[in-house]
């Protein structure tokens, strides 16, 4: 990130800002004057998709974070404080699948652990890292990037079209990645916070082998709306595009 002199209205960080639903929550913030930075593992990758972002007129900029590793996380949060003092939106977005459908007869105490690592301890980590940052804007938020698979409601409805799914690893992986997002509306709502979790949707990215029959940008949307409402917006809340999900 280079210098800058001036003071940006809103500023957000989104996970796994490189490709898929996170490249395109990136550009629909941008497309909003949002200065955004693209949190990306691999240095390199992050570059490129920043750079291709300022190519189509966004005010991106690329930023190492690996939801993993909370010295990244540390990093990051390190480097923001220099340059904007305040961090105004933040979408945590990065997942990982691991052995999606394996059955919990079938699935090692480790895989589960490697999904849980991304997709919940990441969430808090990098949450954690940044929530100073967060408590300096006029109007913070935080989206996460949820799935209705791990709606409990809809996993013990056998009308729901997701009630056949069995998963060890990302199904619970989301419950508790939902159950975590109404914990922290609850803590910081009394800040001004405004917490929820999205549901893009089968979407087609790398996350499937491109299976989905949604594209990333639609997706995108719904965490777009998320991270930009109002004062009297909802809080604690789990959302697809059409409005409130079931947990």
């Amino acid at each position: 990130m280079t210098a800058s002199t001036t003071r940006t209205p809103t500023i957000a960080l989104v996970t796994g800002g490189n490709k898929g639903i996170g490249r395109q929550i990136v550009a629909g913030l941008a497309e909003r004057g949002m200065t955004v930075l693209l949190a990306a593992r691999d240095a390199e990758r992050g570059e490129q998709a920043a750079a291709e972002a300022r190519a189509a007129g966004g005010d991106v900029h690329a930023i190492t974070l690996d939801v993993t590793d909370p010295a990244t996380a540390a990093a990051a949060a390190q480097r923001i404080d220099e340059r904007f003092g305040r961090l105004d939106v933040l979408v945590n977005n990065a997942g990982i699948t691991g052995n999606a459908s394996g059955t919990p007869s079938l699935t090692s105490p480790d895989a589960m652990r490697s999904v849980f690592d991304t997709n919940v301890f990441g969430v808090l980590t990098v949450t954690n890292a940044l929530l100073p940052l967060l408590r300096r804007s006029a109007a913070p938020r935080i989206v996460n990037m949820s799935s209705s698979v791990g709606s409990m409601a809809e996993m013990t409805d056998p009308n729901s079209p997701t009630s056949e799914l069995v998963s060890a690893t990302y199904i619970p992986s989301k419950t508790a990645l939902n159950a975590l997002t109404v914990q922290y509306a609850k803590e910081l709502g009394k800040d001004g916070f405004l917490v929820n979790a999205a549901c893009p949707g089968y979407c087609a990215t790398d996350l499937n082998d491109h299976r989905g029959y949604r594209t990333a940008a639609q997706g995108a949307a719904v965490a777009v709306r998320l991270a930009t409402l109002g004062t009297d917006g909802p809080t604690g809340g789990f959302f697809n595009e059409d409005g409130p999900l079931r947990w």
